[in-house]
């Protein structure tokens, strides 16, 4: 695997668990199981691939195939992060709700019959474009700071060579 994968995943990591202590700041309330959840604050698809975009820019510059395929790709993913994943979401809400609904008017009837109760449809799916922003300025952040420890290293390593030659 190369750079760019590493700081991608590092940076859904880092959002994932950027969302645990952002929860509780909101709500007063310590959820550490967001880290194995979709949606919240910030967008880890948004970071993973925003951080991959920025890599590739500093990395191979801007007019490249790389770039190009990075952020078409990613532009796609934080689209469907916030639209089509929030209106699942939000359907899943409502869905959830006829079944609290539903339960109650059969409380309500003399016909006795035995149905097995269906589990709730997970209901935090999507984000909300503010939440897409943040993962996406949260990627950028990191893309910039994978670059620039990887120029540090190249120009490290570089020295080295030269103070390791017989030059002196």
């Amino acid at each position: 695997m190369n750079k760019g994968v590493y700081l991608a995943l590092s940076s859904i990591a880092l959002a994932q668990g950027l969302k645990i202590p952002i929860h509780y700041y909101k709500k007063k309330e310590w959820r550490p199981d967001l880290f194995f959840q979709t949606g919240g604050m910030p967008s880890s698809h948004s970071a993973g691939v925003s951080t991959l975009t920025t890599y590739i820019a500093l990395q191979r510059g801007l007019p490249t195939f790389d770039f190009a395929l990075s952020l078409v790709y990613g532009l796609i993913v934080m689209y469907d992060a916030q639209g089509i994943r929030r209106q699942t979401g939000e359907l899943t809400l409502k869905v959830n709700s006829m079944h609290d609904l539903i339960e109650k008017v059969d409380k309500e009837e003399s016909v006795e019959f035995e149905q097995e109760a269906p589990k709730k449809l997970k209901e935090m799916l999507g984000h909300q474009p503010e939440e897409v922003i943040g993962g996406a300025i949260l990627g950028a952040i990191v893309g910039v700071i994978g670059h620039v420890c990887t120029e540090n290293s190249r120009k490290l390593s570089k020295f080295k060579v030269k103070s390791d030659s017989k030059w002196f």
